[in-house]
């Protein structure tokens, strides 16, 4: 069901990508380069970014750290005022470390807040008024399953992923009657730096390009939730509707926790 106006066509759009150095970001960002769209990258990883400008011609490396409001705001100032208009939007930034109440770390949890909610936050204060504005655009989210409900070894990253659909909905009740789209997009395990941290068997596991194909895909069917691979997260969303009692139980058999 199309719950946003479908994006099939990506020649002469400004689509900015914010946490796109490496990863699902980097990988999407490819795809809509491939597909006709400018394409602006953010991150703090610099000569990552530049990396990709020299290899795709007309797409622009924009460093800046998601922690720092002042920074987003003013790259993207930049951009509105270059281009004069955002026509997607992406958080893609991400920080991750497993972490369970054995080794909980108060600042390292605090560290997943700031980037994975707060530099949320600093985006959406520095482009809705434009959005706003134009009365058009599209706004997109990568969540998590792990924030679909509590998981063992997600004590600092699950609540972040949960906080950020909790805003996707909001933002989309909001926005869409305004003809702004919105959609959060909720990734199983995929081959990233930060998977690589992993110590346990990850199922389903998708590489970075694959994880871009279900993204614009989703984007092009008007999807306000895209989810992949649907082999693992249908199974995810299924135990969403276990009470607490039956959903623990199922947990800590699937994970011998």
């Amino acid at each position: 069901m199309a719950m946003n106006p479908p994006i099939e066509q990506w020649t002469g759009r400004v689509a900015w990508l914010v946490g796109a150095s490496s990863g699902i970001g980097r990988a999407t960002a490819e795809r809509l380069h491939a597909a006709g769209a400018t394409v602006v990258l953010s991150a703090r990883n610099a000569a990552a970014l530049q990396a990709f400008a020299a290899r795709h011609p007309g797409s622009i490396a924009a460093p800046l750290d998601v922690t720092d409001a002042a920074a987003v705001a003013r790259v993207a100032d930049e951009l509105l005022q270059r281009h004069g208009r955002l026509d997607l939007v992406v958080y893609c930034a991400a920080h991750y470390r497993a972490m369970g109440v054995d080794d909980f770390d108060l600042a390292d949890a605090l560290q997943h807040l700031q980037v994975n909610y707060a530099g949320a936050l600093h985006l959406l204060n520095a482009v809705l008024p434009a959005l706003r504005a134009a009365g058009s655009g599209h706004l997109s989210l990568v969540a998590s399953v792990a924030g679909y409900r509590g998981l063992p070894q997600a004590l600092a990253y699950g609540p972040t992923k949960a906080a950020l659909q909790h805003l996707a909905d909001t933002l989309y009740l909001d926005l869409r009657p305004r003809g702004i789209g919105v959609s959060v997009i909720n990734p199983g395990f995929v081959d990233t730096p930060l998977t690589a941290r992993n110590g346990f068997r990850m199922p389903a596991l998708l590489t970075p390009e694959e994880a871009a194909r279900h993204i614009v895909d989703g984007w092009r069917r008007g999807h306000f939730e895209i989810h992949f691979p649907a082999r693992f997260t249908l199974w995810l969303k299924l135990l969403n509707h276990f009470g607490h009692a039956g959903y623990f139980r199922a947990v800590r058999w699937a994970t011998g926790s």
